[in-house]
């Protein structure tokens, strides 16, 4: 019967049943640090792989297991860790697979503490790296060496919105067998699962929609059993990257909603891309739902929704983003999203202000790029904020244009 769910059933139900002992309906927190053992035996049995269970509050705890299962269950994997942050996730699962001497190739178009692992981290481990843009799959094919151990992309991308082939780039990788690793943080489950298109590995950063409510910094791998086991002893454990009880529980909470969550971010997301294609003010937008997007219908066929993520480029530069930004209302100025109160930041000064400016222009990030996280309230109040906002831009723009007349206009005020 299970088989059979839709995912707003199965990201309520899967995963766990009500507790045996009490029949709490909802997830028990345990926050033990050490677990007992009837005997010798079974500790060592345990400790050894050989039997199921938790030994140590660094290795897991039945809290973080509960949520490690479900979300493998819906992201169609085989196992999952759960971890203290994002780039937890991301750090542990490059690393599952590079070592000293290893090449990785990353998508250009990346989140900025990704790029900084892959070049500063990566570096101090004997890591390379080429950033490549994987719209195109000859470029990919070409970038890759025999030392080659990874291909790591995020799609949607961040903050640019690109939209990847993920059935094709699989293809590419597994032929050379390449493990193909996917931030799917921006998509979650509910509107795209990469493990179904062919990818080895996937990611979240569990802080954005998978908790959607803001209290919460985690990450999730999800993969083979060998993968996780492997993260979970030789990586996760052994750096101290463990998710604690209290942070897997509102997790769960959180999922619970996910679907409802997710919808309503995407129809706002829609209406707030609506409204920026007609304004003055914006010279580029990007969003996968418009026909005007280079991979829209590539979008349409990967994706069961467009997601809740719009960002878009202002005239006027530095200067007009920060206008913009300061003059907001309802919208907040914040590095997050996937939270209920629609967020803003500005990638070349925030998210993505570590990567050199010539590299982020080569990345299509400019001083002009504003990202919008839409969140759960009334899209025309979002709507209304964007454009009294954006209004200001306009204002500045007409006074540097006309310099003289505003001084008339003014002297005669006076």
């Amino acid at each position: 019967m299970k088989d059979s769910w839709k995912f707003d059933t199965k990201v309520v139900h899967v995963g766990y049943q009500p507790d045996k002992c009490t029949g709490a309906v909802s997830q028990p927190i345990v926050p033990a640090v050490a677990y007992a053992f009837p005997n010798a035996d079974a500790a060592a049995a345990v400790v050894s792989g050989q039997m199921e269970g938790t030994f140590y509050g660094r290795y897991g705890n039945p809290t973080t297991r509960t949520l490690e299962l479900k979300i493998a269950e819906l992201e169609s994997g085989e196992d999952a860790i759960a971890l203290s942050s994002g780039m937890a996730a991301i750090s542990s699962a490059l690393l599952a697979f590079l070592q000293h001497g290893d090449h990785v190739v990353v998508t250009k178009d990346i989140y900025g503490g990704t790029y900084n692992f892959v070049t500063q981290m990566g570096s101090r481990f004997g890591i390379s790296h080429d950033f490549v843009d994987c719209t195109n799959l000859e470029a990919l094919e070409l970038s890759i060496r025999e030392n080659t151990k990874a291909i790591y992309v995020e799609t949607p991308s961040n903050p640019l919105l690109t939209i990847l082939d993920l059935k094709q780039i699989a293809m590419i990788a597994n032929a050379r067998g390449i493990p193909l690793i996917v931030d799917n943080t921006f998509m979650t489950p509910y509107l795209q699962r990469p493990l179904e298109l062919g990818a080895d590995v996937v990611v979240h950063s569990a802080t954005k929609y998978l908790n959607g409510h803001g209290d919460v910094v985690a990450g999730v791998v999800v993969a083979s059993s060998k993968v996780i086991e492997f993260i979970r002893k030789r990586i996760a454990g052994d750096l101290g990257q463990n998710l604690n009880a209290w942070e897997s529980f509102l997790i769960l909470r959180g999922l619970k909603t996910l679907g409802l969550r997710v919808r309503a971010h995407c129809e706002n997301a829609r209406e707030v891309a609506a409204f920026l294609t007609t304004h003055p003010q914006v010279q580029a937008l990007h969003y996968p739902g418009l026909m005007s997007h280079p991979q829209h219908e590539l979008a349409k066929q990967q994706m069961d929704n467009m997601g809740g993520v719009v960002s878009f480029e202002v005239k006027g530069g530095l200067e007009s983003a920060k206008a913009f930004m300061n003059q907001l209302k309802l919208i907040l100025i914040s590095f997050s999203l996937g939270d209920p109160e629609t967020l803003v930041q500005h990638p070349a000064t925030m998210t993505h202000f570590s990567i050199p400016p010539e590299e982020r222009l080569q990345f299509g990030i400019t001083d002009g790029l504003i990202r919008l996280s839409v969140g759960l309230e009334d899209a025309q109040d979002i709507i209304a904020d964007l454009q009294q906002a954006l209004a200001v831009i306009g204002e500045q723009m007409e006074q540097m244009e006309h310099p003289k007349m505003n001084e008339v206009v003014n002297a005669s005020v006076e």
